[in-house]
């Protein structure tokens, strides 16, 4: 399938799930994240904070069990046209944005680049780790600049069915995507 097709069907197929299913299944992605990888004290940890209008995995329970275990945690924020990675705290202050996105207040760049994991969102990714995003390529640019070694990990409702046609030869491929049911690895 192209981009443009996966975007409208899994668009429409989130716009389908109830607020109970949404928490429900961020609540199972949630546990196999930490069943698989196991994050420790000390570790960094660059989690997306989710666009309610479309559905996105609630990521607050990741923030708040990597906050609790003193996992230093780090969120995007949109500056002009890059994506930038700000550390947050339990006490740090958001606002939205204009697309309707909660960001931190502060616009310090990090300056990270060896996370130990990056959670990723996404519209769709197939079996070979091919993320479909919102067309803006802000991830893309983003783990251009970070270490090889930080395991990029997309999470999903839906497990991989159709295979991305149109991949761009600046895509960059996942490395795991984990859903309700399953840990994906696309490593080999």
């Amino acid at each position: 399938m192209k981009k443009s097709e996966i975007r409208k069907l899994y668009l429409q197929k989130r716009k389908a799930l109830s607020s109970d299913e949404i928490f429900s299944l961020s609540e199972n992605i949630f546990k196999n994240f930490i069943d698989y990888f196991k994050p420790i004290s000390g570790q960094k940890v660059h989690v997306f904070i989710p666009i309610e209008k479309f559905n996105e995995i609630r990521t607050q329970i990741f923030i708040d069990y990597f906050l609790s275990r003193n996992i230093q945690v780090f969120v995007p924020k949109i500056v002009d046209t890059k994506l930038i990675s700000v550390e947050i705290f339990t006490e740090s202050k958001f606002e939205v944005n204009s697309w309707g996105i909660s960001e931190p207040i502060s616009i310090e760049d990090s300056e990270i680049s060896d996370f130990d994991f990056v959670i990723t969102p996404l519209l769709y990714c197939d079996s070979n780790g091919n993320r479909v995003g919102y067309g803006k390529g802000f991830y893309d640019h983003f783990f251009e600049n970070i270490s090889k070694e930080t395991k990029k990990i997309g999470v999903n409702y839906f497990n991989p069915e159709a295979m991305v046609e149109d991949v761009w030869k600046n895509d960059i491929p996942l490395d795991y995507l984990v859903t309700p049911t399953d840990v994906l690895s696309f490593l080999g």
